[in-house]
């Protein structure tokens, strides 16, 4: 996940650059997928002309890309440059405004798992194991998965815990580019997908579609265009306020500090289906090579000192 961090210094063009409700449009777009002002202008539902002038705005601040790419000739498109702004609001004059771990966990790396097909692993240039034979998640090869999906189950992951000693663990993220799984792909295909966070569960987001027919920025060309092809990238967020996906608060009852994670070695952080789920309609992650979203799954722990009482 590529940040930009903003102070006061650099701030107030940007936040200039996104006041404006179309080029927030424009952005939410681009997360998904790179675009051309033609396809942006038809989502948007304006003229192409107004559609070009934002992209322009946004352009001139560096938050989004364009380069030519083939096609029928060569066409223009646009990418976003940065899933997330922080604005620094007070400097630190010591230079350490960082306070947190951020670790990327290859998709294949699971210590534990359920699956039921269909189900499968993937690695950049082949399937790893057999297609819907859920043995095949325990290959050694799967530690070089870059897809992987089931249609029932989880996945677990144990994050080494970097908490540094004489801290207090304040937020703790979870970003990972998730879909449903149907037969080879589906628009209208829901699936309820759960995280849990060292035991606890953490949300839920109901996930619209199984994407495909339209090939993912980062998947190699041998996967045929009708499978499942990109996902959408979700933010599971838990502070000492709550739980939040994508910045908007969850109806949980959970915090940071009921995930107790100064009490174990690891963080470990489970993706999968609800037994009791109403969308049961599995689910695919995806790493850094496939997909729209060079990363795999991401965690990060955003920490504080405590006093010292010496």
């Amino acid at each position: 996940m590529k940040t930009l961090q903003l102070n006061f210094d650099n701030a107030l063009e940007i936040t200039k650059a996104i006041a404006n409700k179309h080029r927030i449009e424009i952005l939410r777009i681009l997360s998904e997928k790179p675009h051309n002002v033609n396809e942006l202008a038809e989502k948007l539902n304006l003229p192409f002309s107004t559609t070009a002038a934002n992209v322009k705005k946004l352009e001139d601040v560096q938050l989004i890309s364009t380069e030519m790419v083939p096609g029928r000739g060569s066409q223009k498109v646009n990418t976003i440059n940065y899933d997330r702004i922080m604005l620094e609001l007070f400097h630190n004059e010591n230079g350490d405004n960082k306070n947190e771990v951020v670790i990327e966990m290859p998709i294949g790396e699971f210590v534990d798992c359920r699956v039921e097909p269909s189900c499968g692993i993937v690695g950049e240039h082949d399937y790893i194991g057999m297609q819907d034979d859920p043995r095949s998640f325990y290959e050694p090869g799967r530690k070089m998965a870059q897809l992987l999906f089931f249609r029932d189950g989880f996945v677990e992951y144990r994050f080494p815990n970097r908490l540094p000693h004489g801290t207090e663990a304040t937020e703790l993220e979870i970003i990972a580019e998730l879909c449903s799984e149907a037969p080879y792909h589906k628009k209208d295909w829901p699936s309820d997908i759960t995280v849990w966070v060292n035991g606890e569960e953490v949300g839920t987001w109901t996930s619209p579609s199984d994407f495909g027919g339209e090939r993912g920025f980062n998947t190699p060309e041998w996967w045929l265009k009708n499978y499942t092809q990109h996902g959408i990238l979700k933010k599971f967020i838990i502070t000492k306020n709550g739980c939040f996906l994508d910045g908007v608060k969850l109806n949980r009852g959970i915090t940071i500090n009921d995930l107790k994670i100064q009490e174990f070695p690891f963080i470990s952080v489970k993706i999968g289906i609800k037994e009791d789920a109403i969308n049961k309609g599995g689910l695919n992650l995806f790493g850094a090579k496939f997909g729209n979203y060079d990363q795999d799954l991401l965690m990060t722990m955003r920490y504080k000192q405590l006093p010292n009482n010496n």
